[in-house]
């Protein structure tokens, strides 16, 4: 099956908020500076008051309040800020797919603990902006929605197969790429990022052993997700487990990054709505 049509669909149906164009434009413009970006996000009550949560929520676990919007921004930093603005931007993105045979709220959760299991993974190993996986794994499975409202035979299919056997290797099976490698292409549509479109793109099962370490942090992740915790994951047979060793984190690690995860994604989703 062709991902083209999939990627064309979404990225003419969903387009990119001001703010997010902007606040990209003035990262990438080195005469910008912070001040830059508080006055632009000051037009966006909602991401305002969504960035000030989040930079108090355990997703940057800072040991004092953070009351302002400047302040928050000298702290967690332009990319961060930015980062927060894209998973604001996935909220949105999400509601615009809409299909009756997904429940929003219970796909939305399952999003943020995606992205909670990958930035915990990345925090482990000390991953420099690390917040970045968050929104990495939030929009994973942006093309999820997209496929289920545009091919809901297909998806009503993979909901079968997906019960028994891993997620990204059904999505593979039954539309011939994964939801992760079509959300990939759709953020390269609208012009984001590469450090958030191409690890997306590597993760399509084609070659697990070379994909790259960013990739690799999202397919355990998601393997967290389907097994419901980390007790089987260096057991299971269709863990692919040179993706494992290329993190390197143990099993007592996992199982803490599992929990910490699921204890704190209700309150973060609480926080985006």
């Amino acid at each position: 099956m062709s991902i083209a049509p999939i990627v064309k669909f979404a990225s003419k149906s969903f387009t990119l908020p001001n703010t997010c164009v902007r606040l990209r434009s003035i990262l990438d413009d080195p005469t910008s500076d912070m001040n830059d970006m508080a006055k632009v996000m000051s037009l966006d009550p909602s991401l305002c008051a969504k960035v000030l949560k989040l930079a108090n929520s355990a997703l940057f676990r800072f040991p004092s309040q953070i009351s302002s919007v400047p302040k928050a921004l000298n702290i967690i930093g332009g990319e961060a800020a930015y980062n927060i603005s894209m998973a604001e931007t996935a909220n949105l993105a999400f509601k615009s797919f809409e299909s009756s045979q997904i429940q929003f709220d219970a796909f939305w959760q399952k999003s943020i603990l995606n992205g909670m299991l990958a930035k915990s993974i990345a925090q482990q190993k000390q991953i420099r902006g690390s917040e970045r996986f968050f929104v990495l794994g939030i929009l994973q499975n942006l093309s999820e929605l997209v496929c289920a409202t545009r091919l809901p035979d297909k998806y009503s299919m993979y909901q079968q197969v997906s019960q028994s056997t891993l997620p990204l290797q059904a999505q593979k099976d039954v539309f011939g790429f994964t939801f992760a490698q079509c959300s990939g292409l759709i953020l390269e549509s609208w012009q984001l990022p590469d450090t958030l479109s191409t690890p997306l793109m590597q993760l399509n099962l084609n070659d697990i052993v070379t994909q790259g370490f960013d990739a690799n942090v999202l397919y355990v992740a998601q393997c967290m997700l389907f097994l419901k915790g980390a007790a089987e994951l260096s057991k299971h047979s269709a863990v692919n487990q040179s993706a494992l060793q290329d993190i390197g984190l143990s099993d007592d690690n996992y199982d803490m990054i599992y929990e910490f995860a699921l204890s704190e994604s209700h309150k973060i989703a609480s926080n985006l709505k």
